[in-house]
């Protein structure tokens, strides 16, 4: 039988959990993957922050705020807004924790 190191730490998910981080970390990682992707469908179209507010019909110090780290948290409506006015969609599933 092979021997645990006991050098190696636990998984970083349980590390979270145990500080009680885990669902905001979560959260927030999951937000700037999705602004992440915005901003790079917008680089590839040329789309600039004027033009993605005129598209989603709402003000550019808006949309400045979603795309920086200053929003924490947008709704849906408006991810799904933003990915529509650069051509995509957007998608969110459950997955087994």
């Amino acid at each position: 039988m092979k021997k645990r190191n006991p050098h190696r730490g636990g998984n970083f998910d349980d590390f979270l959990k145990e500080q009680g981080i885990y669902e905001e970390v979560s959260a927030k990682a999951a937000m700037r993957v999705i602004v992440d992707q915005i901003r790079s469908e917008m680089r590839r179209r040329k789309i600039t922050e004027t033009e993605l507010a005129r598209r989603m019909g709402t003000s550019r110090s808006q949309v400045h705020r979603l795309l920086s780290a200053e929003k924490k948290s947008a709704t849906v409506e408006t991810l799904v807004r933003a990915a529509g006015a650069v051509g995509r969609r957007l998608s969110v599933e459950l997955v087994a924790s």
